[in-house]
Protein backbone atom coordinates (compact mmCIF):
# COMPACT_ATOMS: atom_id res chain seq x y z
CA UNK A 1 0.00 0.00 0.00
CA UNK A 2 1.40 3.19 -0.53
CA UNK A 3 0.63 5.14 3.01
CA UNK A 4 3.39 1.91 3.89
CA UNK A 5 5.86 2.78 1.59
CA UNK A 6 5.89 6.51 2.22
CA UNK A 7 5.17 6.02 6.25
CA UNK A 8 8.70 3.94 5.93
CA UNK A 9 10.45 5.94 3.40
CA UNK A 10 9.99 9.15 5.48
CA UNK A 11 11.11 6.86 8.70
CA UNK A 12 14.31 6.48 7.37
CA UNK A 13 14.99 9.98 6.46
CA UNK A 14 13.41 11.88 9.51
CA UNK A 15 16.52 13.04 10.78
CA UNK A 16 17.80 14.51 7.64
CA UNK A 17 14.21 15.55 6.82
CA UNK A 18 14.07 17.57 10.51
CA UNK A 19 17.31 18.92 9.59
CA UNK A 20 16.60 20.27 6.19
CA UNK A 21 13.11 22.11 6.45
CA UNK A 22 11.66 20.52 9.87
CA UNK A 23 11.90 23.93 11.72
CA UNK A 24 9.66 27.10 11.57
CA UNK A 25 12.55 29.16 10.20
CA UNK A 26 13.06 26.96 7.13
CA UNK A 27 8.90 28.23 6.54
CA UNK A 28 9.16 30.87 3.83
CA UNK A 29 7.34 34.14 5.19
CA UNK A 30 5.05 34.22 2.06
CA UNK A 31 3.67 30.91 2.82
CA UNK A 32 3.31 31.26 6.47
CA UNK A 33 1.55 34.49 5.48
CA UNK A 34 -1.45 32.67 3.56
CA UNK A 35 -1.87 30.35 6.04
CA UNK A 36 -2.19 32.66 8.88
CA UNK A 37 -4.30 34.44 6.90
CA UNK A 38 -7.15 31.91 6.11
CA UNK A 39 -7.03 29.66 8.77
CA UNK A 40 -7.75 32.45 11.42
CA UNK A 41 -9.46 30.33 14.19
CA UNK A 42 -9.33 27.35 15.54
CA UNK A 43 -9.41 24.34 16.02
CA UNK A 44 -7.45 23.47 13.16
CA UNK A 45 -5.58 19.87 12.34
CA UNK A 46 -2.63 20.02 10.44
CA UNK A 47 -2.88 17.01 8.96
CA UNK A 48 0.57 15.39 7.36
CA UNK A 49 2.46 17.80 9.99
CA UNK A 50 5.43 16.15 10.04
CA UNK A 51 8.14 17.46 12.81
CA UNK A 52 5.18 20.02 14.44
CA UNK A 53 6.82 23.37 12.99
CA UNK A 54 3.91 24.24 11.13
CA UNK A 55 1.87 23.42 13.61
CA UNK A 56 3.61 25.38 16.08
CA UNK A 57 3.71 28.29 13.54
CA UNK A 58 -0.53 28.23 13.97
CA UNK A 59 -0.15 28.16 17.60
CA UNK A 60 2.16 30.59 18.21
CA UNK A 61 -0.26 33.05 15.85
CA UNK A 62 -3.08 32.03 18.54
CA UNK A 63 -4.53 29.23 17.10
CA UNK A 64 -5.56 26.39 18.42
CA UNK A 65 -4.09 23.61 16.59
CA UNK A 66 -3.28 19.67 16.84
CA UNK A 67 -0.82 17.65 14.41
CA UNK A 68 -1.85 14.52 12.53
CA UNK A 69 1.20 12.30 11.26
CA UNK A 70 1.71 8.88 10.53
CA UNK A 71 5.52 8.91 10.51
CA UNK A 72 6.17 7.88 14.51
CA UNK A 73 9.21 9.27 14.42
CA UNK A 74 7.80 13.04 13.53
CA UNK A 75 5.11 12.91 16.37
CA UNK A 76 7.87 11.35 18.76
CA UNK A 77 10.15 14.89 17.53
CA UNK A 78 7.21 17.35 17.56
CA UNK A 79 6.20 16.12 21.44
CA UNK A 80 9.41 16.94 22.42
CA UNK A 81 10.61 19.87 20.79
CA UNK A 82 6.96 21.45 21.45
CA UNK A 83 5.30 20.17 24.29
CA UNK A 84 2.20 22.14 24.52
CA UNK A 85 0.88 21.31 21.80
CA UNK A 86 -1.29 17.94 21.04
CA UNK A 87 0.20 15.54 18.48
CA UNK A 88 -0.97 12.25 17.29
CA UNK A 89 0.00 9.40 15.02
CA UNK A 90 -2.69 8.88 12.69
CA UNK A 91 -3.73 8.92 8.79
CA UNK A 92 -5.42 11.28 6.76
CA UNK A 93 -7.38 8.62 5.71
CA UNK A 94 -9.17 8.34 8.35
CA UNK A 95 -8.74 11.68 10.70
CA UNK A 96 -10.46 10.75 14.44
CA UNK A 97 -12.20 13.89 14.93
CA UNK A 98 -16.04 14.26 15.00
CA UNK A 99 -18.14 14.75 11.19
CA UNK A 100 -18.24 18.82 11.36
CA UNK A 101 -15.84 19.25 14.48
CA UNK A 102 -13.04 21.84 13.15
CA UNK A 103 -13.01 25.32 11.65
CA UNK A 104 -9.99 24.87 9.52
CA UNK A 105 -7.27 21.85 8.07
CA UNK A 106 -3.83 22.54 6.92
CA UNK A 107 -2.38 19.97 4.59
CA UNK A 108 0.72 21.22 3.70
CA UNK A 109 2.45 18.93 1.20
CA UNK A 110 0.76 16.37 3.01
CA UNK A 111 -0.86 15.04 -0.27
CA UNK A 112 1.97 15.48 -2.79
CA UNK A 113 2.78 11.18 -3.18
CA UNK A 114 -0.76 10.27 -2.84
CA UNK A 115 -1.94 8.90 -6.86
CA UNK A 116 -4.60 11.50 -8.36
CA UNK A 117 -7.22 8.48 -8.14
CA UNK A 118 -7.08 8.26 -4.65
CA UNK A 119 -7.99 12.07 -4.16
CA UNK A 120 -11.62 11.73 -3.72
CA UNK A 121 -11.79 9.43 -0.84
CA UNK A 122 -9.09 11.37 1.17
CA UNK A 123 -10.95 15.11 0.27
CA UNK A 124 -14.35 13.36 1.51
CA UNK A 125 -12.26 12.55 4.88
CA UNK A 126 -11.11 16.37 4.81
CA UNK A 127 -14.47 17.61 4.15
CA UNK A 128 -16.08 15.12 6.45
CA UNK A 129 -14.31 16.55 9.26
CA UNK A 130 -14.43 20.44 8.45
CA UNK A 131 -17.21 22.65 9.62
CA UNK A 132 -19.75 23.86 6.25
CA UNK A 133 -17.39 27.46 5.99
CA UNK A 134 -14.32 25.99 7.44
CA UNK A 135 -11.29 26.02 5.59
CA UNK A 136 -8.41 24.07 4.39
CA UNK A 137 -5.25 25.79 2.76
CA UNK A 138 -3.40 22.65 0.94
CA UNK A 139 0.12 23.26 -0.71
CA UNK A 140 1.54 21.39 -4.00
CA UNK A 141 4.11 20.90 -6.08
CA UNK A 142 2.96 22.24 -9.46
CA UNK A 143 3.40 21.62 -12.97
CA UNK A 144 2.21 23.89 -16.16
CA UNK A 145 0.60 21.13 -18.56
CA UNK A 146 -0.51 18.24 -16.46
CA UNK A 147 -0.62 16.25 -13.75
CA UNK A 148 2.52 13.84 -13.39
CA UNK A 149 4.70 11.48 -10.97
CA UNK A 150 8.06 12.72 -10.43
CA UNK A 151 11.45 11.15 -8.40
CA UNK A 152 11.13 13.69 -5.14
CA UNK A 153 14.07 12.67 -2.91
CA UNK A 154 11.68 10.75 -0.32
CA UNK A 155 9.53 8.67 -2.84
CA UNK A 156 7.25 9.05 -5.66
CA UNK A 157 5.08 12.58 -5.97
CA UNK A 158 3.05 13.97 -8.08
CA UNK A 159 2.91 17.62 -9.66
CA UNK A 160 -0.04 19.41 -10.88
CA UNK A 161 -1.35 22.54 -12.42
CA UNK A 162 -2.98 24.66 -10.51
CA UNK A 163 -6.30 24.50 -12.02
CA UNK A 164 -6.82 21.01 -12.36
CA UNK A 165 -5.87 20.91 -8.43
CA UNK A 166 -8.56 23.28 -8.21
CA UNK A 167 -11.20 21.74 -10.31
CA UNK A 168 -11.08 18.36 -8.52
CA UNK A 169 -11.15 20.49 -4.97
CA UNK A 170 -14.27 22.19 -6.50
CA UNK A 171 -15.47 18.31 -7.42
CA UNK A 172 -14.84 17.30 -3.44
CA UNK A 173 -16.94 20.11 -2.27
CA UNK A 174 -14.87 22.79 -1.79
CA UNK A 175 -15.01 26.41 -3.11
CA UNK A 176 -11.52 28.07 -3.82
CA UNK A 177 -10.84 31.11 -2.09
CA UNK A 178 -7.49 31.99 -3.08
CA UNK A 179 -4.12 31.26 -4.76
CA UNK A 180 -0.52 31.76 -4.11
CA UNK A 181 0.93 31.83 -7.32
CA UNK A 182 3.80 29.26 -8.52
CA UNK A 183 6.91 29.96 -7.34
CA UNK A 184 10.08 28.23 -6.33
CA UNK A 185 13.78 29.16 -4.93
CA UNK A 186 17.40 28.26 -5.70
CA UNK A 187 16.73 24.72 -3.64
CA UNK A 188 12.88 24.23 -4.54
CA UNK A 189 10.87 23.00 -7.20
CA UNK A 190 7.81 25.22 -8.12
CA UNK A 191 4.75 24.78 -6.13
CA UNK A 192 1.85 26.70 -4.36
CA UNK A 193 -1.12 26.62 -2.46
CA UNK A 194 -4.94 26.89 -2.44
CA UNK A 195 -7.34 28.49 0.46
CA UNK A 196 -10.49 26.92 -0.20
CA UNK A 197 -13.88 26.79 1.99
CA UNK A 198 -16.32 23.69 2.67
CA UNK A 199 -19.63 23.96 0.89
CA UNK A 200 -22.88 23.29 2.52
CA UNK A 201 -24.57 20.45 1.87
CA UNK A 202 -26.91 20.11 -0.43
CA UNK A 203 -30.41 20.06 1.77
CA UNK A 204 -32.61 17.02 1.14
CA UNK A 205 -36.16 18.07 -0.88
CA UNK A 206 -38.32 17.59 1.40
CA UNK A 207 -41.24 15.60 1.03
Amino acid sequence: MIDDTVRAAYSDLHELYIEVCGFPAAVDPEDSAFVLRHLTEGPVLDLGCGPGHFTHILTEAGIAAEGLDMVPEFIEHARATYPGIPFEVGSIRAVDAPDESVAGLLSWFSLIHLPPDEFPGVLAEFRRVLRPGGRLVVGFFTDETAVEPFPHKVTTAYRWPVDTFAEVLTSAGFTELDRLTPHASDASRPYGALAVTRQASARRASR
